[in-house]
């Protein structure tokens, strides 16, 4: 009887975290039905960027490509900003760009009063309609992709991380260098 009931109370929360996440305009997260793994090539897309200029993976042939999904309304996905930043900052000059494509519906909306507040260098794309997410099976947040110069995914990291720890930035600038 006590397991019934626990599981009832998890149902409950469960279901009304869905609905709350749902409410608040944020698109429900579900287990993926597709995506890509490591040692794959990373599927092209073509996304605008805040500028409304179209990017494509497929620009970024011969870099190394950190490709981060976010949110504004995810707290891990902002505290990972400032160190996305200065990763950015110590790799300017090198093969290597940052993607961090956005997924909200209203990203446009939503992403351009964040960068009012809290601005960075790095390419933020919109992925308003959810493709980039479904097709690379994105349902936790911030979840990112590492691609090496051929376009192979080397490494996919599932939560918030700092990117400017001196083992991350000495990965990457080897990444760089191969």
């Amino acid at each position: 009887m006590r397991k019934a009931l626990i599981a009832a109370v998890v149902l409950l929360l469960a279901t009304g975290a869905g609905y709350l996440g749902y409410a608040a305009g944020q698109r429900p997260q579900e287990t993926p039905t597709q995506g890509v793994r490591v040692g794959q090539p990373a599927l092209d897309f073509a996304l605008k960027n805040m500028q409304d200029e179209v990017v494509t993976l497929a620009q970024m042939q011969g870099k190394v490509v950190l490709l981060n999904l976010w949110a504004t309304w995810c707290p891990p996905c902002l505290a990972e900003m400032p160190s996305m930043e200065k990763l950015n900052r110590v790799m300017a000059g090198e093969d290597f760009v940052m993607l961090a494509v956005n997924v909200e519906a209203d990203g446009r909306e939503t992403v351009g009063e964040f960068l009012k507040k809290q601005p960075h260098s790095f390419t933020v794309l919109l992925d308003t309609d959810a493709e980039v997410q479904a097709r690379y099976g994105v349902y936790r947040f911030p979840e990112s992709f590492i691609i090496d110069r051929n376009g192979i995914i080397v490494k996919h990291v599932i939560g918030a991380r700092d990117w400017a720890a001196p083992d991350m930035v000495s990965y990457l600038q080897s990444l760089v260098k191969e």
